[in-house]
């Protein structure tokens, strides 16, 4: 069994997979070719904004736009205390300081109240100068975005989306990257949406932003690549994954994104007074990167990773540690009681096999396992 099925899919989709790239290797353009632009254009139209730029994976399109930014030492960026070490990470690239904010327990995304209250405790204790917030829409479910925009507006915060995990969820209607003054996303295989290889993108509306991380991410490129206005990096989505991912974003749209959350009603209905079942908002639809349980404590939560272990079931832990727990960051005051939130889940949280070609008979074996585990 598998906890992301990339070969179903591929199956499912070879031959037009392999002719996409066959045309890449005949035209010899490996680098920015027509698929490139294909792409990020049906990326914009599909999320609802005015530009999408595709770049070499999700870590480096939310550093493109930290550096369009020019967020810098003693600068404060407010991320949630429970995702991946990344979102963090980017910040502290750039010299600045990553503020940890618990999130809330049904949601697992960033919580809204405890965000204001460190955004003051930043203004009031005068050292660092709040700059970004970057919520992140954890397991395919967007963030409280339109609160998040309140707040940053009273503030004067810019907001940076980071739809990693989030590309094909929803707000009233309203898509995932689509939020904030800028949005990223990974293309990692085992994303929603995902390549063979690494990729991501930066979504916007804004002219200037565009225009600026179009440059950065080609070595601050001015009228062409050798005439270099800035300082920027070498970030590029190549030409045969956006080929791939031209087929799957058709796929995607057409039927993984439904079949995906037809999976999780499947788990729901199995699961819903055996452990907690992951929590939708009224309004919200998510594209489920994960569907990730919770369970009574540590103890239990790993006897039953242990238990689906013997039956050949894999089954993730996100995340084992919260992020002001990682050793690089160690250094950053903190007050634990703030973190609770996130320090329990990382102690009682199990994602299990999610993925649109997942069969009915599979969703009811491991269902099976986990109620017989959890009833004796």
């Amino acid at each position: 069994m598998e906890f992301r099925d990339l070969k179903s899919q591929y199956q499912k989709y070879k031959y037009e997979i392999d002719s996409a790239i066959q045309e890449v290797l005949d035209n010899a353009n490996f680098i920015g070719g027509i698929d490139v632009k294909l792409l990020e254009k049906r990326l914009a139209e599909y999320v609802g904004v005015k530009y999408c730029i595709t770049c070499a994976n999700g870590t480096e399109a939310m550093t493109l736009v930290m550096m369009a930014w020019d967020i810098k030492e003693r600068d404060a960026v407010f991320i949630p205390d429970f995702t991946f070490f990344s979102t963090g990470e980017i910040v502290s690239f750039r010299g600045a300081t990553p503020v940890f904010v618990d999130v809330k327990r049904e949601t697992y995304n960033i919580d809204t109240y405890k965000l204001e209250k460190a955004i003051m405790k930043t203004i009031e204790e005068g050292k660092l100068t709040p700059r970004a917030i970057i919520p992140v829409d954890l397991f395919g479910l967007p963030a409280d975005h339109y609160e998040i925009a309140r707040i940053a507006n009273k503030y004067n915060l810019l907001v940076l989306e980071d739809g990693a995990q989030g590309f094909g969820g929803r707000i009233h209607g309203r898509m995932a990257c689509s939020f904030g003054d800028a949005a990223t996303t990974s293309f990692f295989p085992a994303k929603p949406l995902g390549c063979y290889g690494d990729g991501g993108a930066i979504f916007t509306n804004s002219d200037d932003l565009a225009k600026l991380i179009s440059s950065i991410k080609v070595h601050g490129k001015g009228s062409n690549k050798y005439d270099n206005v800035r300082i920027g990096i070498n970030s590029r989505l190549d030409t045969i994954q956006a080929a791939i991912l031209n087929v799957k974003l058709t796929a995607f749209m057409e039927h993984e994104l439904n079949d995906v959350n037809v999976v999780y009603k499947l788990y729901n209905e199995n699961l819903c007074n055996i452990v907690e079942i992951p929590v939708i908002p009224e309004g919200y639809y998510s594209s489920f990167a994960q569907y990730t349980i919770k369970l009574k404590n540590k103890e239990q939560r790993d006897g039953l990773q242990a238990k689906l272990k013997e039956y050949d079931i894999p089954s993730m832990i996100y995340y084992v540690k919260p992020m002001h727990k990682q050793g690089a960051f160690l250094g950053i005051e903190i007050n634990e009681k703030d973190l609770e939130v996130s320090s329990k889940l990382c102690e009682t949280v199990l994602s299990l096999p999610m993925h649109p070609y997942m069969t009915e008979a599979e969703i009811m074996y491991i269902s099976n396992i986990i109620i017989k585990y959890i009833k004796n």
